[in-house]
């Protein structure tokens, strides 16, 4: 006879079967009404919930984003195939793509550059000192004589590999967007962008004149989501194969659908509650979804089990979906908490985007809550009787081979193997990188086309998408000092020198300029002039529209452009901008970090490394906490971590081998595998004590626990791993590395909870009495 149920699991058994049909009713008109919000869910993308807004920098950033601009930029380059941009037919097309930029959606039009634009200008020496005009003659015609002005015009403004591309072969126009519209605050609609700057690609390339290079965050996004529109064909592959191992499993098409259902419909739940709570759904967490289903997949396969165990023990089947409710109730619950604990920990790190993560994924577990532990048992109740058969026979063999793991001496060889690959983990553990490993967009394939025209705008120009800025704060009228200005023409030489820098443009680099200038030209003179009246007079020929100096000379950017954001090109960049600033603490001008796309990415490539330990310290004392509650015991609780620790160890140095940075796209999927890897663990070792408490030993009691319970791990790691194994041919190079990692980490917690957990059980475990 039983014992009597646990009072939680009594009121919920209550609330669950005690009318079953209204139960159905409110789950299927809960899930009709989210289903309906969830249709109106919309893919969200911003630049602003990239930046870590409380972070040093971004306060920097946000301070004077008025006054040179944000860090969303798009950039369009024009390469004449014949490697000529000087025809009237290039620079016709030309004045039509800068027009076409000018008016997008977004765009700042004060900060439009290009050849063409009234506020490119270039300067000159004449007889009576120095003249300026725009590189663009008003009185311009496309003749010979006109293009070879244009050309001197280029070569006196100095924005040779700037707007122009070094050998002479395309120019460049360069944007700033504003995310949000001035006076409406509507968001700006990134994949509308994207789809323009396609627009004017195809019109331009018409012709076979030219090639379109278009690079910039609102491409980025544009490029994504079209990827992620043929992520449902690979989410309907990953659930054609999930439904062939659970229907091998439970060997019953009803089974299988009600388990596959209640897996479909918390994810559903989580997108409903999503839109209702007016949130949309990022690029970057595309994957999210799946997440929810995967964990739904996992929990709903143990209750699955449990009541078919009883059904074959001649339970009818309300009386073994009630069983296994009260039996999975609190297991169920706490490895559930466990989930919710790792997405809630990422939420620590302050980036807008990984805390929508964050809310998406806990919202996705709350509904496994309701689903799993709810709708599923209901359903399983009017499962015919004897649904899905008895277990092959010719499993039972197997279950007695994977059970030698619980003799001390066979559990002794793998502790010590397991020792063996957590010390190969914790070696190469560290190797991980935080943020991109790659040029280009890494959540693209290297062969995608925004990656192939970053890197021809690279090859051609002097700068790209990616600038650093850091800003200069001096007193008023600090363009005139002369040690204002030769400690920032120090700063400029020593950043221009830093491997990684493509080319840096400050002030001081114009100053230089005209000086000499002024000078007949003579490089002798190419210096920063000490006397401030001429400083003065250099000065009053750059305006503050180049971006170089504000209105009163107390604040003066340098914009260092980077050949790649790679995390190792930021950080050497950081670090020599600091150690700058720290040698001389009593410099008259003062370096801020940062502000550009790139000293968005700094900030919150720090944001997560300072918060990576911390979390996994939640996430692992919270795992100790629960299962020490549930279980009261020190060695289950050291059985159930220390598997979960060795997975992740090897995770992590899986990553550094595929060179997979850890940052806001790849974070919940650590955070999914200790998840996971607390599943198995809890519902195996539950299933364990109870076959102790039977008075078996623990080799039989452990043989007992890996046919049932044990089973349904098995079943459900080999089935997630197969699933998304097929994510490697995505075209996302995102998802693709995504699909080896999960693949890799259902495997291993798979294999930790049903050899790893036994071999330490064998150990420290000692039957009751």
């Amino acid at each position: 006879m039983s014992a009597a149920p646990h009072p939680a699991a009594a009121f919920v058994d209550r609330l669950v079967f005690g009318r079953r049909g209204l139960t159905l009713a409110a789950f299927a008109a809960a899930t009709l009404a989210l289903g309906w919000l969830a249709s109106g869910l919309r893919v969200d993308a911003g630049f602003t919930k990239l930046l870590p807004v409380e972070h040093e920098y971004m306060q920097t950033f946000l301070e004077y984003r008025d006054d040179f601009g944000g860090a969303d930029s798009v950039a369009v380059a024009l390469r004449a195939r014949d490697g000529n941009m000087f025809t009237p037919e290039f620079f016709a097309l030309l004045n039509d793509v800068t027009d076409a930029v000018f008016f997008l959606p977004g765009v700042d039009r004060t900060q439009v550059y290009s050849v063409l634009t009234p506020n490119v200008r270039y300067l000159e020496v004449v007889e009576d000192g120095l003249a300026s005009g725009n590189v663009l003659p008003p009185d311009f015609e496309p003749t010979a004589e006109g293009l070879e002005t244009v050309r001197e015009n280029i070569i006196k403004a100095g924005i040779v590999g700037r707007l122009v591309a070094n050998d002479f072969s395309g120019a460049l126009i360069a944007a700033k967007l504003q995310e949000f519209r001035p006076g409406a605050g509507a968001r700006l609609d990134y994949f509308e962008v994207a789809r323009r700057l396609e627009d004017i690609r195809a019109g331009a390339e018409a012709g076979g004149l030219v090639d379109v290079h278009i690079v910039g965050f609102a491409k980025v996004v544009g490029d994504i989501a079209d990827g992620a529109a043929r992520v449902a064909l690979f989410f309907a592959v990953t659930l054609a194969i999930t439904a062939l191992f659970v229907f091998a499993f439970t060997r019953s098409a009803r089974l299988t659908a009600m388990l596959l259902g209640c897996a479909l419909t918390a994810m559903v739940w989580q997108l409903g509650a999503l839109a209702g709570l007016g949130y949309g759904i990022d690029p970057m967490s595309i994957l999210v979804p799946f997440l929810v289903f995967a964990i739904g997949v996992s929990h709903g396969v143990q209750m699955v089990g449990a009541a078919r165990a009883e059904t074959l023990a001649g339970a009818a089947p309300l009386e073994a979906a009630r069983n296994s409710l009260r039996r999975l109730l609190l297991p169920g619950t706490v490895a559930l908490a466990s989930d919710t604990v790792g997405f809630v920990a990422i939420a620590l790190i302050e980036v807008p985007v990984i805390q929508e993560i964050a809310v998406a994924a806990s919202l996705g577990v709350a509904a496994i809550v309701l689903t799993n532990l709810g709708l599923l048992p209901a359903l399983l109740s009017w499962a015919p009787p004897g649904a899905g058969g008895a277990q092959p026979p010719r499993l039972a063999p197997l279950w007695k081979r994977l059970s030698f793991a619980a003799r001390p001496g066979p559990a002794l060889a793998v502790i010590a193997a397991a020792a063996l690959l957590g010390a190969v983990g914790a070696f190469h553990a560290p190797s991980v990188r935080i943020g991109d490993q790659h040029r280009g967009v890494p959540e693209l394939r290297e062969t995608a086309r925004y990656n192939i025209d970053a890197a021809a705008i690279t090859g051609s120009f002097d700068i790209g998408v990616d600038v650093l800025t850091v800003i200069g704060e001096t007193a008023p009228e600090g363009c005139i000092d002369y040690a204002v200005m030769e400690t920032l023409d120090r700063f400029e030489w020593r950043m221009r020198n830093i491997e990684g820098v493509q080319s840096v443009a400050a002030l001081t680099a114009t100053v230089r300029a005209l000086a000499a200038g002024l000078k007949e030209g003579a490089p002798k003179w190419r210096a920063v002039p000490r006397d401030p009246r001429v400083l003065a007079q250099t000065g009053a020929f750059i305006p503050t529209s180049s971006g170089l100096l504000n209105a009163d000379c107390s604040v003066m950017p340098v914009m260092i452009y980077t050949a790649d954001h790679k995390s190792g090109t930021i950080e050497r960049i950081v670090a020599a901008v600091k150690r700058f600033d720290a040698e001389e603490p009593g410099a008259p001008i003062r370096f801020r970090l940062a502000a550009g796309n790139v000293g968005v990415m700094a900030a919150a490539n720090e944001e997560v490394a300072a918060a990576q330990f911390p979390i996994l310290g939640y996430v692992y004392g919270a795992v100790v906490v629960l299962c020490m509650l549930f279980f009261r015991s020190l060695a289950a609780t050291v059985c159930i971590a220390a598997p979960l620790a060795l997975a992740s160890l090897l995770a992590y140095a899986l990553m550094a081998a595929l060179e997979i940075g850890l940052k806001v796209s790849t974070l919940p999927v650590v955070a999914l595998g200790i998840g996971i890897g607390v599943d198995y663990g809890i519902y195996v070792y539950g299933r364990l004590r109870l076959h102790l408490a039977e008075g078996l030993d623990f080799a039989a009691a452990w043989e007992r626990a890996l046919s049932t319970a044990g089973a349904a791990v098995a079943l459900t790691g080999l089935t997630l791993a197969a699933a998304v194994a097929t994510w490697i041919a995505a075209p996302l190079k995102l998802q693709a590395d995504m699909g080896k990692v999960l693949t890799f980490m259902f495997l291993v917690n798979m294999v930790g909870a049903i050899i790893l957990l036994p071999a330490l059980g064998a150990w420290l475990i000692r039957r009751r009495r």
